[in-house]
């Protein structure tokens, strides 16, 4: 609601703060997901100051703005020079998602009459959302059973005459490892197909695991047959939320990504990403993130990085009843469970410990899981990780697996959810034990068993309603 008279500054941050007490702490580590901490607090002062510098400009109107027009090309070249082509022409954009989805678009606009996009399973959802946006079909491909990278004879046979892009992860999220993009992006090019790398996490990441040692396998625009890549830089790049470079082969495939409309009588609409009034505040700060650490900076970073990622998947390797899905060549990592120890309440066990695991749903043969995602200050606090996860693991051996209530499963999927209006949803929630109305969503195993054993267009329907029935 608004007050009926203005309030002053402190006391609307000190209201801010209050609802904040609920969250994931955004530093120190113990938030394995969705949040990247370097440990050093003057690194993210930097980029917080420039963001605000930079908060009120708006990127509509490059002609209005130069400022912006600067740092976008500092940022992007930054990207071009690590990611193994100079100067070649990108887009900064608000995140991987609109990265992937001005990628798609580029495709399909530079291939008329194409309707296929050819994505291995493992790939980001944003590729299945762009395809819905852009009206486009996605072919999934499937991945080895043991290395969870995308099979290469499975995308060749999926690339047809409606084909218009080929998707290799570097890496894929869910496990950590990269595609074999040599030998897909070879394949896309002999087909006169376009490639995409996804690279959002892997971009600002994978480099610099190389230089500090670790064997990874091409991935960039250096590899021939690569027409675009993803970089996130609000990931491995340290940079605030709202920070992503889309890179292509050549200029001409990112004009197919713009949009212009002249058919109205107002100001000139051109733009280069989905949004058309934008702040440059994320571009200043990540321009200030890249600036503050430099090369010496992010190569430690990546040093810290490896050293965590070994010691966690040996340490992993070590609990009884858990193990590490494949060989992950980034600082993404899965662990499975078994059937005396539920990932699922492994999770809630570790989040009453103060930690939280990422839960990873089973799809296309691949079990569930939790995901972690290791950055520059996991290393200071592996000892306690692994402990964590060890306590936790062995907390839910005692309790055993999360039970789901007989038959629930079966009536969900037979439920027609979408005549369900949110109230109902929400008792029907509460059934198996979330209150969408509270803060506390902590003891989330049995909910993750039930979405476990749903199939995924019903997992789908469901997620859709439990995010309308919380904001109702």
């Amino acid at each position: 609601m608004i007050p009926p008279y203005g309030r002053p500054a402190q006391e609307l941050l000190a209201e801010l703060s209050a609802l904040k007490a609920a969250d994931l702490p955004v530093r120190g580590g113990k938030v394995t997901a969705y949040v990247y901490d370097t440990g050093r607090p003057e690194v993210h002062e930097a980029a917080h100051l420039a963001y605000a510098e930079m908060l009120e400009v708006n990127m509509l109107d490059p002609t209005a703005f130069p400022s912006m027009v600067a740092l976008e090309k500092e940022v992007v070249g930054a990207v071009a020079e690590l990611l193994g082509r100079p100067g070649a022409p990108g887009i900064f954009t608000s995140g991987g998602t609109e990265s992937i989805m001005l990628a798609v678009k580029a495709a399909r606009d530079s291939r008329p009459g194409g309707s296929q996009i050819v994505v291995p399973v493992t790939a980001h959802p944003a590729f299945h959302k762009a395809a819905h946006y852009l009206g486009l079909e996605v072919v999934p491909v499937p991945v080895d059973p043991v290395t969870f990278r995308a099979s290469t004879a499975a995308v060749e046979a999926a690339i047809g005459e409606r084909t218009v892009l080929v998707v290799a992860s570097a890496p894929s999220y869910p496990q950590g490892v990269v595609d074999p993009v040599e030998e897909i992006a070879a394949l896309a090019s002999s087909k006169g197909v376009l490639c995409h790398v996804d690279a959002c996490v892997g971009g600002w990441l994978l480099p610099w695991l190389r230089e500090a040692g670790a064997d990874v396998p091409p991935f960039d625009l250096g590899v021939p047959g690569v027409t675009s890549i993803s970089c996130d830089l609000h990931k491995f790049g340290y940079a605030p939320k709202g920070a992503s470079v889309l890179l292509f082969r050549d200029a001409a495939l990112r004009r197919k990504a713009y949009f212009a409309s002249a058919a109205w009588p107002g100001y000139t609409i051109i733009n280069a990403t989905v949004q058309s009034s934008r702040s440059a505040g994320p571009l200043g700060g990540a321009w200030a993130t890249l600036r503050s650490l430099g090369r010496e900076g992010y190569l430690e970073l990546g040093r810290t990085t490896l050293e965590a990622t070994r010691r966690l998947v040996k340490g992993v390797g070590e609990i009884p009843g858990l193990r590490v899905l494949g060989e992950p060549e980034a600082s993404l990592v899965a662990i499975a469970g078994s059937p005396e120890v539920d990932v699922f309440v492994v999770s809630d066990e570790a989040r009453r410990l103060g930690w939280f695991l990422q839960p990873q749903l089973s799809y296309a043969g691949i079990p569930a899981n939790l995901h972690i995602t290791v950055t520059g200050v996991t290393l200071a606090g592996i000892d306690a990780l692994l402990k964590v996860i060890a306590e936790a693991a062995e907390a839910a051996r005692r309790k055993g697996p999360a039970v789901v209530p007989d038959g629930l499963p079966e009536l969900i999927a037979g439920l027609d959810l979408d005549a369900l209006d949110d109230a109902t949803f929400t008792e029907l929630a509460a059934s198996v034990g979330i209150e969408l109305g509270g803060t506390d969503l902590g003891g989330m195993a049995v909910v993750n068993a039930v979405l476990d054993a749903l199939p995924a267009d019903t997992r789908e329907t469901v997620l859709v309603r439990f995010l309308s029935a919380m904001y109702a």
